[in-house]
């Protein structure tokens, strides 16, 4: 099971219409892929879900993310970084059960003209902390509002290259 995580938890975001992409894409090859937005995260996460401590709400994510042998990061760029929130999600989550010796693809994408690459490497710090092997081939999407047409999909020639290529780089991984 692959499971896409939209990185940030504001409601309509340009990470959520990107993650619903790779989403349609992954099921479009045949590949059991399910997208995970973090605005489904329980408001008081801060306080019921860290230090081993465990809400009923959490539960059912903290299902899906052992049941999860691969992941998609959608990430945008925060101040120069990832979104705490994504911090917060993986400080939530049971170590090592959740990503230990597991596969992960990351994408970033920003606003601004790098799509987010400081944040991308922040992150992959904390994904070899975690024992969570990258895929090589991180992608970093800038201009994001000028890369998805009304339906929500690239359009862009060199953009659908490699998110295809990252995509199916992924399957195999």
């Amino acid at each position: 099971m692959i499971t896409i995580v939209s990185g940030t938890n504001r409601p309509n975001s340009n990470t959520l219409k990107v993650s619903r992409y790779y989403l349609k894409t992954l099921q479009q090859l045949g590949q059991e892929a399910q997208l995970f937005s973090l605005e489904s995260l329980p408001e008081n996460i801060i306080t019921s879900d860290l230090y081993g401590k465990r809400s009923p709400e959490f539960e059912p994510i903290q299902e899906l993310v052992v049941n999860t042998d691969k992941f998609m990061f959608i990430i945008p760029e925060y101040n120069g970084s990832f979104p705490g929130v994504l911090k917060t999600f993986i400080d939530a989550c049971e170590f090592p059960a959740s990503f230990y010796d597991k596969k992960a693809a990351l994408t970033g994408i920003s606003s601004g003209k790098y799509g987010n690459i400081r944040g991308i490497d922040h992150f992959s710090g904390v994904c070899g902390y975690l024992h969570l092997n990258v895929l090589p081939l991180r992608l970093h999407i800038p201009a994001i509002k000028y890369e998805l047409n009304e339906e929500g999909d690239f359009f862009k020639e060199d953009t659908l290259k490699f998110t295809n290529d990252q995509i199916s780089k992924l399957v195999r991984f």
